[in-house]
């Protein structure tokens, strides 16, 4: 079979194909993520990003090039999530750019936007680094040109194959250009991610597919049917991401096994801890219900948790229910300022006493998200359309969702916006404490992205998977303390393992320890773990602060 040119509609065949492949294998995704910390998952991010395009392509009929390109780099750009995700958008916002205004694409055509995809989600990342997806996509874009320019063949089928290879072996390169790779025996989970989708749309390209409907839960979105694709809360199979925990009152070896086999029945991302009489569960499932009944059969329940991970995307319900709200004389939690300023703030938080924190310090919306859950870009956009300010400065709090907003910010026009790069939530409140009305903005965004560097910050969280790492042999169910994503103590127990790294936190200039403890964490723990390290440190003021956050138990600033 020879194919010397494709139409619009055979490329919304490969886009449509490549996006089901990759929801499939999206857990699989998830699990190369070599790094044992409950995350933003590279798997579900890459997911939910090009189904936010998928959805729009679905509903073309009988596409021309710059409609189906239109949708397939609006729907990516808005949807993306995580680094991996706005990667991801970059590469098809380069792609569709180069075959706008043709009818039909040749070798030389899809050769040439190959190559400017690779280009543009290289120019995308301020420090690219290599071994990940970005090597990947340009491994397809170099030889595309070399393909081009030698003339080797101008049959379409033949030269995505030899493409489509040469990303592969690149792809299994990977573990030799990030040590941390080869120490886990896995290749990047980004470029696993984009291969997944390039094999799919390769299946459509060969005929070996031929259903390109959408599963939409019980729901099934068919191609080119425009009015079964308004649940844009479809990408999550499993809505509620529910965590509590259990006061054992029997002592029984098997609750751990038992109680993860059951919740892998209903939901996903599941996560059962036991530690002595307690027992710590996260699951992401339709029915929380099952899952708190099951547990009580176990012990009494205490730090409850639910939240409904599924977004309103539909601006109009959006906008009926702000209106309610307002003429009932309600106050929307997120918005705190309506009238009209000079500068604005947006922060991202997950926990009720983090949130109360950043409005205290002048934020005037919050997005909940973070770890586990990060924010789309259209989130982030929404966000800004509703605070009323010239300038806004944003807080990522998480170095997963800056380029998100990065890209909020190139596609925002009415607005001047200024995201200051934190990393995580310490840095965030440092940054906020740090803005001086009355300074100009360059002076403002100066002071605050280096005085929250001034901090050194930490975490502590729990294990998802056995592996050996900076030095380090952790359990599932272990405790971690982390400094950037290195993983400084290792604990059986919460308090073990925040000890040792706030210890590694503290030299002769520190001052100040600030604790935010989390939801798995009591007032008194927190409180017990202060006077701890007041005993070592009399030198030191040791500030503690309800945070309420999932998945952290701690967040800690030293200063």
């Amino acid at each position: 079979m020879s194919l010397k040119s494709i139409d619009a509609g055979m490329l919304q065949k490969m886009f449509l194909s490549g996006a089901k492949a990759l929801e499939a294998k999206k857990e699989y995704i998830n699990e190369l993520n070599v790094f044992p910390v409950p995350d933003g998952d590279t798997g579900t991010n890459m997911t939910m990003t090009i189904m936010s395009a998928a959805k729009e392509v679905s509903s073309l009929e009988n596409p021309t090039m710059d409609q189906l390109g239109k949708s397939i780099s609006g729907g990516s750009l808005r949807g993306a999530r995580g680094n991996s995700g706005v990667i991801m958008s970059q590469i098809f916002r380069g792609f569709v750019k180069e075959i706008k205004g043709k009818d039909e694409l040749d070798v030389d055509d899809i050769a040439n936007a190959i190559n400017h995809a690779a280009e543009t989600a290289y120019k995308a990342v301020m420090k690219p680094k290599e071994g990940t997806i970005l090597t990947v996509a340009k491994a397809g874009g170099d030889k595309a040109m070399e393909l081009l320019i030698n003339d080797d063949t101008d049959d379409i089928i033949e030269f995505c194959d030899l493409v489509a290879q040469e990303m592969e072996n690149t792809l299994l390169k990977t573990p030799d250009m990030l040590p941390v790779l080869k120490q886990a025996g896995v290749v990047d989970s980004g470029g696993e991610g984009l291969m997944t989708f390039i094999r799919g749309a390769i299946d459509a390209l060969n005929g070996r597919v031929t259903d390109f409907s959408l599963s939409n839960g019980d729901t099934t979105v068919a191609n080119n049917k425009s009015s079964a694709i308004s649940d844009a809360s479809a990408d999550i199979k499993f809505g509620y991401c529910t965590e509590f925990i259990i006061l054992l009152e029997r002592d029984d070896n098997l609750v751990e096994a038992q109680l993860k086999e059951y919740l892998q029945k209903i939901g996903d991302c599941v996560v059962v801890v036991a530690d002595d009489d307690i027992v710590k569960v996260h699951v992401h499932t339709n029915d929380p219900g099952l899952a708190i009944q099951k547990a009580l059969t176990y012990g009494s329940l205490t730090s409850i948790k639910i939240d409904n991970m599924r977004e309103e995307h539909n601006e109009k319900v959006i906008r009926d229910a702000q209106k309610a709200e307002e003429t009932e004389g309600l106050v929307q939690k997120e918005v705190k300022v309506n009238s009209h300023k000079e500068d604005g703030f947006i922060a991202v938080s997950a926990g009720e006493g983090l949130s109360d924190i950043f409005k205290d310090l002048g934020a005037d919306y919050i997005i909940e998200g973070g770890q586990t859950m990060n924010p789309s870009t259209e989130d982030i956009l929404e966000a800004i359309e509703k605070v009323n300010a010239d300038n806004i400065f944003i807080l990522p709090n998480n170095g997963n969702i800056i380029l998100a907003a990065e890209q909020a910010k190139k596609l925002t026009e009415d607005k001047n916006i200024i995201v200051i790069p934190s990393k995580n939530i310490p840095q965030g409140i440092a940054a906020m404490i740090n803005y001086i009305g009355g300074k100009s903005l360059e002076d403002n965004e100066k002071t605050m992205s280096e005085e929250m560097l001034n901090i050194k910050s930490g975490q502590v969280t729990y294990a998802v998977r056995d592996t050996v790492m900076d030095g380090k042999d952790i359990k599932q169910g272990d405790f971690m303390g982390l400094t950037d994503k290195t993983i400084v103590s290792v604990g059986k127990t919460v308090e073990e393992a925040a000890k040792s790294l706030i210890e590694s936190l503290i030299d002769d200039d520190s001052e100040l320890v600030s604790l935010y403890y989390g939801a798995d964490v009591t007032e008194e723990q927190a409180e017990a773990l202060a006077d701890s390290i007041l005993s070592l440190h009399d030198d030191i003021e040791v500030e503690v602060q309800f945070g309420g956050q999932p998945v952290y138990s701690y967040f800690v600033s030293v200063e």
